[in-house]
């Protein structure tokens, strides 16, 4: 083999193998983690029945513009009837964003996958979406936590 082309082969082995190695060491893009600890001593407007025992737990994790997440909660004064997203910063009350459970489904780790505006997603990064549990005796909100990377 003459030199000229035994040198243009081995360049393209050598490229073939770099292209390869960055195909192979690729990791799935990891997402950012976010989470919320509810209280209600958190909720606004204040609780139209008072009941400070309830606690809960919202964690999810960002890719591009899904978000997967997962919601639990305890110590409520009643069954929850609807849990959101909204969008305010802390200490504001705000508009739904996205539902996460109604109803019949609205049981302690629920759990479900949503693809959200781009409006949303830009709240949920900069502190500017909560997350609430709502009951029969506390409409408005039972517990509150402020989404956060």
């Amino acid at each position: 083999m003459k030199p000229t082309k035994l040198v243009a082969a081995i360049a393209a082995l050598a490229i073939a193998c770099v292209a390869l190695a960055s195909v192979a060491g690729a990791a799935p893009t990891a997402g950012t983690k976010i989470s919320a600890k509810l209280t209600a001593k958190a909720e606004v407007p204040p609780q139209t029945f008072k009941s400070t025992k309830g606690t809960g737990s919202f964690t999810g994790t960002l890719t591009g513009r899904k978000l997967v997440w997962k919601l639990t909660w305890a110590k409520l004064s009643g069954p929850a009837n609807a849990a959101h997203i909204h969008l305010a910063k802390a200490g504001k009350a705000g508009n739904v964003a996205v539902p996460l459970c109604a109803g019949a489904t609205c049981k302690s780790g629920v759990h479900g996958t949503v693809t959200l505006k781009a409006s949303v997603l830009k709240a949920i990064k900069t502190g500017g979406a909560y997350v609430n549990v709502h009951t029969a005796k506390n409409p408005n909100g039972e517990i509150r936590g402020q989404i956060a990377p």
